[in-house]
């Protein structure tokens, strides 16, 4: 996997600055007033470790950067006619207590197609976006891969806990539920950000075998 960079803008009470986000589909990276995080998650960024002390200039909750909001723009692809078209996905989320939210507005051929306004998690916001895009149009992403999964029996995170299944192909096809997904569980090659895509994408089946756990996408999204 090769990183992507994101530019976007992060707010609190101290003011508005410009911040970089750098992911490798996996590990998330964020430089904002000169100071590093790391995360698997959005809200699970914390201080790069040597980096100098961030208490004064963010408010941490649980150690983790929080009570902000962050802004940022990535290009997205999406199958459209038989062939593959950049978009652009604007992500809004806020990290502010007690009611953190999410907001994605996909722009693609002319038009915006926008999830809830107050979004608990990638996947939920992405699923919306998807059910509002003309027949035909389909994300690129991850979330909508044929190979990946959560694991049975624990709810979504804001996003990075999405199992790829991309190891183990013909077996993650045949699964139809949770216990074939908990027999391939050990064979899963990691965990992605919803909102990545990678060259071995396949579109996820709307119904049957190969839905594993979650099932479709975004029909049977819960």
């Amino acid at each position: 996997m090769t990183d992507e960079s994101w530019a976007g803008w992060y707010r609190d009470r101290q003011g508005s600055d410009a911040v970089i986000l750098t992911t490798d589909g996996q590990q998330l990276r964020l430089r904002t007033r000169g100071i590093d995080f790391e995360g698997e998650s959005f809200d699970g960024l914390i201080p790069v470790a040597g980096t100098p002390p961030a208490d004064d200039l963010f408010a941490l909750v649980d150690g983790a950067l929080g009570d902000c909001v962050l802004e940022w723009d990535l290009p997205l692809p999406v199958l459209w006619d038989g062939a593959v078209h950049q978009a652009t996905l604007s992500c809004l989320l806020s990290l502010r207590r007690p009611d953190p939210y999410l907001y994605l507005e996909l722009q693609f051929g002319g038009a915006a197609y926008g999830s809830h306004r107050a979004e608990s998690d990638f996947a939920s916001a992405l699923a919306t976006i998807q059910r509002t895009l003309p027949p035909g149009v389909r994300l690129q992403t991850c979330i909508a891969c044929a190979f990946s999964d959560y694991f049975p029996s624990l709810g979504r995170g804001l996003s990075g806990g999405l199992a790829c299944f991309r190891g183990a192909k013909d077996a993650y096809r045949g699964a139809a539920g949770e216990g074939d997904v908990l027999d391939l569980w050990d064979r899963r090659t990691g965990f992605v950000q919803e909102v990545w895509s990678c060259r071995e994408y396949e579109p996820r089946p709307e119904r049957g075998a190969g839905t594993g756990h979650r099932g479709a996408f975004p029909l049977e999204l819960a």
